[in-house]
């Protein structure tokens, strides 16, 4: 376990935050803590630390979950070539790899519960497994045990996207995972006011050719935003086991809703292998399919009042879309991605009906009934 903050009197309760471009030095840079800001930076550090401590791992911090995941595949692709993503999960990382199919990486979607399947692909060449578990915005839950004695065995770096659970209630390390890809942007941080990323790993030549590409790449965290990160990762804990518990009682009011076709979430399409995994909660995610399509989903969105219409997720007030809006997104086109926030659970339980009823037809028991 890595130290905690300094305990020495004096020292300031919240670290300070360093706006610095670059910090006197003189000699050889090498030998120096930092010398020119793109190299390095003691808020950035104060983060990478914190999220250190909660996976027992190094971090390195980028300016979105974007970059940490491109970063991740310029570095795993030298010797990897063959990307064996999750076909289920954010479509921003399968159109990211999609942009170094001309540099030779071949993209392979794949349905990370075949085993069979993933086992005859691993086979045939050098690969990355990069799973992702619980799915954007569907919310499968990935066996990533499994999947990390699948990619043991074939020598495959296995890489999971913990962005929807956190390391506060997931932690792929301790079940196989080479590393770890997390957008801060969401429930890390919290309140939906930084765009940050990071990768953890214990292995550290990984880590260190991570924070090579970082440097070279140019894709930093800004100061500002690594303080507010850091800042949200101390109530993080707090923050998503009142979201977790507000996404699964919202989950339960929608699966006995008439006018819901589907509810996807942990405790209700795998409750066993997610309860394994995330003993302490799934999250702050549900989703759900509306009858009547893309309109209706739509009517649903704008029927709201405390629930607000937007993307990303993971903040402290809660907020949804329909996902098949983006375009390369592969949801229903009635798919709405609700994001629990912190507030009372009655409130949303009543936003969540007024807004159900606002979309529904006579039928259903909506206006006109």
């Amino acid at each position: 376990m890595q130290e905690g903050p300094a305990q020495s009197p004096g020292t300031p309760s919240s670290p300070p935050i360093h706006l610095a471009s670059f910090f006197l030095s003189q000699g050889d840079p090498s030998a120096m803590a930092y010398a020119y800001g793109r190299a390095g930076n003691p808020t950035w550090e104060e983060l990478e630390r914190e999220l250190g401590r909660l996976e027992d791992a190094q971090a390195t911090t980028f300016a979105s979950g974007l970059a940490a995941s491109f970063a991740l595949l310029l570095v795993l692709g030298r010797t990897h070539r063959r990307l064996l993503i999750a076909d289920d999960g954010y479509y921003g990382t399968r159109k990211q790899a999609g942009l170094l199919a001309p540099f030779g990486l071949e993209l392979l979607p794949t349905d990370h519960t075949d085993f069979g399947a993933l086992e005859r692909e691993l086979g045939r060449g050098p690969s990355i497994l990069w799973s992702e578990s619980p799915t954007n915005p569907r919310l499968r839950v990935h066996d990533l045990e499994r999947l990390s004695g699948l990619a043991r065995r074939h020598g495959a770096p296995f890489v999971v996207d913990n962005t929807t659970a956190t390391a506060a209630l997931q932690r792929p390390l301790d079940l196989g995972a080479d590393c770890v890809v997390t957008s801060l942007t969401k429930s890390a941080s919290g309140h939906s006011d930084v765009i940050l990323g990071s990768v953890t790993t214990r292995d550290g030549k990984l880590h260190q050719a991570l924070r090579e590409v970082r440097n070279l790449g140019g894709a930093i965290p800004g100061p500002l935003e690594a303080w507010l990160a850091l800042r949200g990762i101390r109530t993080l804990a707090l923050r998503i086991e009142r979201q977790s518990q507000n996404a699964s009682a919202l989950a339960r009011v929608l699966a006995a809703h008439p006018a819901v076709l589907a509810v996807h979430h942990p405790s209700i399409t795998d409750p066993k292998l997610a309860g394994r995994q995330m003993p302490r909660g799934f999250g702050p995610l549900v989703s759900f399919e509306v009858q009547g399509g893309a309109a209706a989903a739509d009517r649903v969105v704008g029927g709201a009042r405390l629930i607000r219409p937007g993307t990303s997720f993971g903040g402290v007030e809660s907020s949804w879309e329909r996902r098949a809006r983006w375009a390369g997104e592969s949801a229903p086109e009635g798919l709405v991605r609700l994001s629990a926030g912190i507030e009372p659970l009655e409130e949303l339980r009543a936003d969540l009906l007024r807004a159900l009823a606002h979309a529904a037809g006579p039928q259903l028991g909506g206006p006109g009934a």
